[in-house]
């Protein structure tokens, strides 16, 4: 049987084009009228056999015809093909046709041939089901192949030839052709049936030309409820819902009632947007009405399922569900989906186990399963289904099942499990590889694997794809990735995905976070003619989340003054949080100007944004102000403000909001901020409360809370409790041993603070930059001179982490605690000058303590030429004189006391008389202090101090600057 098909076979595989219209049409011209189209015509015997089985050759038709309903495989074809062989039934012309359509369904396009190809001479029924089953097989070039094999041999095709052919091109997407057809059909079938007319609807539609789907439509003179859904299905396909719906309203209108596919198409259409839901409802009672809720096919009742779930109804799409009497595969599946897009995935778990005593769920239900397992995070249920699917087979079928086993392990961090799968998978495509390396560069300690993944992937041969450059680009996230970076991007310009701006802006991230803001900078200034708001987010975000908020600022300059790229709210988030970090009050200011003009002030993460902006520049009345205005609220505001009280020493107005939160369940980041804020009061009693809720609601595991806690109750002087918190706590964090060690260091008790850093060591915990703050800062504390410095040695040496400014000031106020200013200050001219800024601060404030004047004043005088505008060396200075009774010194130093965190009015006059020093008139700058109970704030009380003035001014002070 297969001797003959090498013929056909080679005949299509020769690489041919679709001639030009023009040529087209001419062919058309010279075809032969249908009614001269050869005939099939069997042999004499096979005639005569026919006529002695009637009956068995309808038989075989009527079973390859229902081979259709019930999804026959090739196999169960094969042998119905053998029983019309064997019988002779084959040679009835039907019968071939059916076993090649059959085979077609299948998918088995060369067994199709092959009965083709044994036709002596097929009619033109034949040759059209051999066209269809490329076309059904998504080989359109070689069902156009065939179809001018066909011209040339029969001369002729009707209506049906150019429907199938309509179709392969619809699914093509190839409009050129698909015009080509048109115009054949006009010139060859002025007279054109209905089927065709709906063919050309269905093919401009599906193709992106709608406005010529309404041009064949309003040239119709005769048009069928087909014709309606094609117009329906058409403005959906092209993203147009609501003409849809104007063409569901107007279908209802003429003659004709809408069936089935009208009613599923219009629901699918109302899905989509949600101003159409009150139609949908009223779809929902016509379907009632017409009889369509509960049919055998259960198509509309099914897209009554997806309508509400979609529109996040969850509960009146399972109404629906339990009124379907039979229901079938397709229902299952709809009803699972929707509770999983609505985050009713226990329902939805519960639903599956419960479909499996009936049906045998299919990909596509296990693919929901899992995914929806992945997203949350349900490990123990994805493997149960993962068993499933093993057991029956699914994993042998195709790889899309294993390839959300593999996303669904990746996302559970269980890598190496998804590593055992994915060299075990019978099916592995692009996509497995996509999913394993996008998993590894997901996980931050796990770059290396990604990037290892993807060598392997072009080692063996297989071209990624842009999906596998954006999966691969994540995995460079620090300097030392930097070089590998380079490389993916010279990829990706070799193969032209530059081109997309996806891809660039992916890259720019990628540098951005790699410390190469210049070249990030530099790819953004090539893109720029074709950048759009998320290149320039990109750019902006990326550099805020990297501390360069300097680069932030300028990108938005950039942005806002030169190009027409209007901000969004992620943009002015980002920026107001670049704002708050730089302290740049006036900056800030105008950006919330700006949101107010362009009427982004009212999105809700913007405001949240300007609330901890107005935190950052302690102006704590102007976030209540916003949080006051704000219609809708959300738990972020109020951790916004819990948090924002917190970091400006208000504890007290921290636990008012904690106590006034409407609504919210407190989650993570309330209860630390609020943690903190009994910490800063003192109040353990209010801080047992705290930790009596986090019990109850079972929130004792979160690292950040039981370390918020461990701190509390060491500050507040119950080390013993803070002790039972660490050790009740199954998982403990690096968070929680840092506070611990904290903790002994906090109570003197430095020795502890280092056994506690070994017990961390040996149980598997890595020690980081943290750790070593808190151990030396506990052996500064505890005096340990020789530990301090043995464990800043071995922080480099052993650890491999490299010292900061915070470890250099821990150095410093060590030495200076045991009075050896001399050695404190050799290490710190030992610095690099980068390094050495605050830490020379350090060392001043440890002058002060020590009433080393002399090394304070040159150590005062080297810091004013560094940081002339930080006001806290000037008033350490003017302290360090003030100690010695020098009080020229300190009227001196105080002259030039700016306090930063103060508003500035000029030109006032003012006389102030100070108890040590003569009378005079001062040209002086009114600095309004922060506090607004009618006292003046700590450090402003110091410098009055030290003037000499009895006791601090009970209104907002007025400080002096001499001409």
């Amino acid at each position: 049987m297969l001797r003959r098909s090498p013929r056909l076979l080679a005949a299509l595989n020769r690489t041919t084009t679709f001639p030009a219209k023009t040529e087209l049409i001419q062919a058309s011209s010279r075809l032969r009228p249908l009614h001269a189209a050869c005939s099939h015509h069997a042999p004499a015997y096979a005639r005569h056999l026919l006529d002695e089985t009637p009956r068995r050759a309808g038989s075989i038709v009527r079973a390859l015809g229902a081979s259709r309903a019930a999804h026959l495989e090739a196999e169960g074809v094969a042998a119905l093909h053998c029983a019309s062989l064997k019988s002779g039934a084959v040679l009835d012309p039907p019968v071939r046709t059916s076993v090649l359509t059959a085979y077609a369904r299948a998918g088995d396009v060369r067994s199709a041939l092959v009965v083709f190809d044994e036709a002596s001479a097929p009619d033109v029924i034949l040759w059209n089901a051999a066209i269809s089953a490329f076309t059904l097989n998504c080989r359109y070039s070689d069902a156009v192949v065939l179809f001018w094999r066909m011209v040339d041999v029969l001369g002729v095709f009707d209506s049906t030839s150019m429907v199938i052919m309509l179709s392969g091109a619809s699914r093509a997407r190839n409009l050129d052709h698909g015009m080509v057809l048109h115009g054949m059909a006009m010139k060859r079938c002025p007279d054109t049936v209905l089927s065709l007319w709906n063919a050309l609807i269905d093919m401009y539609a599906k193709c992106g030309d709608f406005y010529s789907s309404e041009a064949v439509f309003q040239t119709m003179s005769y048009r069928d409820t087909a014709s309606w859904n094609s117009m329906i299905s058409g403005s959906i396909f092209n993203g147009l819902s609501d003409i849809s719906v104007c063409y569901f309203k107007d279908m209802a209108s003429s003659r004709f009632q809408a069936d089935e596919v009208s009613l599923s198409s219009i629901l699918s259409a109302c899905s989509r947007l949600d101003n159409l839901f009150s139609f949908g409802e009223s779809v929902h009672s016509s379907v009632i009405k017409l009889g369509y809720e509960d049919t055998a096919s259960c198509s509309v009742a099914n897209s009554l399922i997806t309508f509400y779930s979609e529109l996040g109804f969850p509960e009146d799409a399972e109404e629906v569900f339990l009124s379907i009497s039979k229901k079938n595969l397709v229902t299952w599946n709809a009803m699972i989906k929707g509770l999983v897009d609505n985050e009713r995935v226990n329902k939805a778990m519960r639903m599956f186990q419960e479909m499996r005593s009936k049906y045998h769920p299919d990909v596509a239900t296990l693919v929901t399963i899992i995914s929806a397992c992945g997203d949350q995070g349900l490990l123990p249920e994805g493997k149960q289904v993962h068993g499933y699917a093993i057991r029956k087979g699914h994993l042998y079928v195709e790889s899309s099942v294993g390839n959300s086993l593999l996303d669904l392990y990746m996302k559970c961090k269980d890598p190496s499990t998804a590593c055992v799968l994915f060299r075990t998978m019978p099916i592995r495509d692009l996509i497995s590889w996509n999913t394993m390396i996008c998993g590894y560069s997901r996980n931050d300690s796990l770059g290396e694997e990604a990037q290892t993944m993807f060598k392997r992937l072009l080692s063996e041969g297989l071209s990624g794809t842009l999906t596998t450059i954006l999966a691969v680009i994540p995995s460079c996230s620090c300097p030392e990735d930097l070089n590998f970076g380079k490389a993916i991007h010279s990829f990706t310009m070799k193969y032209g995905f530059l081109s997309g701006v996806s891809a660039a802006n992916s890259l720019m991230h990628m540098y951005i976070c790699c410390g190469d803001s210049l070249a990030a900078f530099s790819l953004l200034e090539s893109i720029t003619p074709v950048s759009d708001i998320i290149s320039w987010n990109t750019a902006i975000v990326g550099c805020v989340q990297n501390g360069l908020y300097i680069d932030a600022l300028e990108a938005f300059q950039f942005m806002h003054s030169t190009i027409t790229i209007n901000p969004d709210s992620i943009t002015l988030v980002s920026i107001l949080s670049a704002c708050g970090s730089l302290k740049l009050q006036s900056l800030g200011k105008s950006i919330h100007c700006m949101t107010l003009k362009h009427l982004i002030a009212s999105n809700l993460r913007v405001k949240n944004a300007l609330i901890t902006m107005y935190f950052r520049f302690a102006d704590t009345e102007s976030a209540e102000l916003i949080f006051s205005s704000l219609g809708d609220r959300n738990l972020c505001s109020w951790n916004c403000m819990i948090s924002g009280f917190a970091q400006n020493n208000e504890g007290w107005r921290a636990l008012q909001f904690y106590q006034k939160m409407e609504d919210f369940e407190p989650d993570e980041i309330s209860i630390v901020g609020t943690i903190c804020a009994c910490t800063q009061l003192g109040d353990v009693r209010q801080g047992k409360n705290i930790h009596g809720h986090v019990v109850r609601f079972g929130l004792e595991t979160n690292a950040f809370i039981l370390a918020s806690l461990v701190d509390m109750y060491s500050k507040c002087g119950e080390l013993d409790i803070s002790i039972r918190v660490f050790e009740s706590s199954s998982e403990k964090s690096i968070a929680c041993w840092n506070s611990m060690i904290a903790a002994f260091g906090f109570h003197g008790l430095g020795l502890k603070s280092i056994n506690f850093f070994w017990k961390m060591n040996n149980s598997g915990m890595a020690a980081t930059r943290s750790t070593f703050i808190a151990l030396l800062s506990a052996c500064s504390h505890s005096g340990l001179i020789d530990e301090g410095w043995k464990y800043y040695h071995l922080m480099s040496e052993h650890f491999g982490i490299v010292p900061t400014p915070e470890h250099h000031v821990c150095i410093v106020d060590m030495l200076g605690r045991a009075g050896q200013l001399q050695e404190a200050r050799k290490f710190v001219e030992s610095l690099p000058t980068k390094q050495a800024h605050g830490v020379w601060g350090a060392l001043l404030s440890a002058c002060s303590k020590k009433f080393e004047l002399k090394m304070g004043k040159s150590i005062g005088e080297h810091l004013f030429c560094l940081e002339p505008e930080n006001s806290g060396y000037y008033v350490t200075m003017s302290n360090l004189y003030a100690y010695q009774d020098m009080w020229s010194g300190a009227v001196q130093n105080f002259r030039y006391c700016v306090l930063a965190a103060c508003s500035v009015e000029r030109d006032t006059i003012i006389n102030y008389q100070p108890n040590s020093i003569p009378s005079i008139t001062m040209q002086v700058t009114y600095l309004e202090c922060i506090k607004k109970d009618g006292r003046c704030d700590e450090s402003s009380c110091r410098c009055l101090t030290s003037l000499g003035a009895s006791t601090a001014p009970s209104m907002p002070c007025r400080f002096v600057r001499w001409p």
